[in-house]
This record gives C-alpha cells, structure tokens and sequence, in this order.
C-alpha cells in the first residue's frame, strides 16, 4: 500500500461518521438530501476511482522518480516546504479544476463528480476512475520538476482532497470571515449548481483566493437557491452508466469528425453546453438511464 492511500484509508471512518451523522440529521427533512441508491452508487464510484488512482500510481511512479532527477531546486523535507507544497498543489488544483470545466477530454471524467441531483457529505465520493487516463497527474509534473519529491506531491495532493470531502453538504451555512480565505460549503454548493448564474465558478479545492484573484468567484445567493447536477435529464445510478456518459458521448461525436481538426475540437474544445431548461448550463440533451 502506498502512502498516499493509506491517508485517505485511514480517514475513511471520519468520512463514514460523517456521512451517517448527516443522513441521521436530516432524515426528516423535505426534500430528502439523501437517497439509498444515489449513496450506494457513490460508495462504488468512489472504490473504483482508488482502485484506479492507485494502480496508476504504481505504473506511474518511476516515471515521476526518473522525471525529479531534473528537478530545478534540493527542496528538503520542512515544515515550511510541506507548506509551500501544499499552497503550491492548492494553486494548481485550482487550474486542473477549471480546466477540468472547459476541456471536455477532462470533462469527461469530472461530469461523474456532477453527476447527482443531491448535495451530501457521500457526493464527495462520487468520482471517476477514468482521472488517471485523462491526465489529472500531469498538473502535479510542475511541482516535481521543482523540487518536491513526487511522494510528498501525492501526499499533498491526498490531503487536498481529504478536505474537500467536508465542503459537500447542505448542513453548514456559511462561515463569517472564513468565507474570504477558505472554499466552504456554501462556496462548494455554488460549485455545483446548475443554476445559471453559478455554472462553472468556484473551482477552489482548499482556498478560495484563487476564485477571487481570476475572476472565477460567485457567492451563493439566498434568492437563487442551488439546483444541483447537470443541466439535462441524465439521472442514474448504474456505476458505469455514470463513469462513461459522457466518454460514451464524445467517441460518438469522434466518430462523426470529417478531418483530424474537428476531431481534435471535439476532444479537447470545449464541452457541449445544451439545458432542457433552455438555459446555458453543462451537459447534453436527454439520455437514457
């Protein structure tokens, strides 16, 4: 087992405590922030995505040991470096997010995350094993390229990760002065709206000052609330169904390409943009389920 794993291993008992105190809490509520079939489909999503994540580190990790011995700086293992580290992954995930939103390669993994119609601590869970193969490590080369051993980078990373699992909930309100700094729930609900005016905004993982300082920031308003998922009728709770949507859509588009640049555009352009509301938003027209 490597290290990276076992941090989200050994906090996966928090996160269960955490997902069972809110079905719990809000049990009674209308409408239900939680449904059986919608979490079990998380719990499956999320343990194939680390069976993925972890196979590729393993494949991947001689390439980024080889690609370190052209490292920049000596960055020594610190208290003060595991910061930098970790500010400088949190920027970095910060554009892999927002590329993920306008790339559709990457799309095509992230649509799973947004995939459900609800917003609860188990949506954390709901995440693609298709991340390895459209390149989500790649945005992590820079660091090791830098200085930073590669299993401090994936520790990092695993640690950004881990706090985002607590910004997917409707239980928290917003947080004061905490708002200005740190991605919040509130901030996080807005991430995954579907209503118009929150697509694509607040791509933050663990600071929301990259939001503010590249224009990306939207707080969430009490006169719109969050509707949540993508904007067309795609609703499921197949596992695969969910991870190949979207690859399943863009290999048909492919298909249709009339010359290599229009197949590059249908790759890596932007993704579809097409409501059944009638309003701009992510996604496709309808689909079966």
């Amino acid at each position: 087992m490597i290290p990276v794993e076992l941090i989200l291993l050994a906090l996966a008992p928090l996160f269960l405590g955490f997902i069972a105190w809110e079905w719990f809490s809000s049990r009674k509520l209308t409408p239900a922030r939680y449904r059986w079939q919608d979490s079990a489909a998380n719990a499956v999503l999320a343990l194939l995505h680390q069976g993925s994540d972890m196979l590729a580190l393993l494949l991947l990790m001689p390439f980024f040991i080889w690609l370190h011995q052209y490292r920049l700086f000596e960055i020594e293992l610190s208290a003060g470096n595991i910061a930098i580290a970790f500010l400088l992954q949190d920027f970095l995930y910060y554009w892999f997010h927002r590329a993920s939103h306008h790339v559709r390669w990457l799309w095509a993994s992230h649509v799973t995350h947004h995939s459900s119609r609800l917003m609860n601590f188990s949506t954390a869970l709901r995440q693609s094993l298709t991340y390895p193969l459209s390149g989500m490590w790649l945005f992590w080369t820079p660091m090791i390229l830098f200085g930073f051993a590669p299993t401090l980078v994936f520790a990092v990373v695993a640690l950004n990760l881990a706090f985002q699992f607590f910004v997917h909930t409707q239980a928290v309100k917003k947080l004061g002065m905490l708002e200005w700094v740190f991605n919040t729930p509130s901030h996080h609900r807005v991430h995954h709206a579907c209503n118009a005016r929150y697509i694509d905004k607040n791509f933050a993982g663990v600071l929301i000052i990259w939001d503010r300082l590249f224009g990306t920031f939207v707080p969430e308003q009490d006169d719109d609330p969050c509707r949540y998922g993508i904007t067309d009728d795609f609703n499921s709770d197949n596992p695969l169904l969910i991870t190949f949507y979207e690859w399943r859509r863009m290999l048909s588009d492919g298909r249709q390409s009339k010359s290599g640049k229009q197949l590059l555009t249908v790759m890596f352009g932007a993704p579809k943009r097409q409501s059944v509301t009638g309003k701009e938003g992510r996604g496709y027209d309808s689909v079966e389920t």
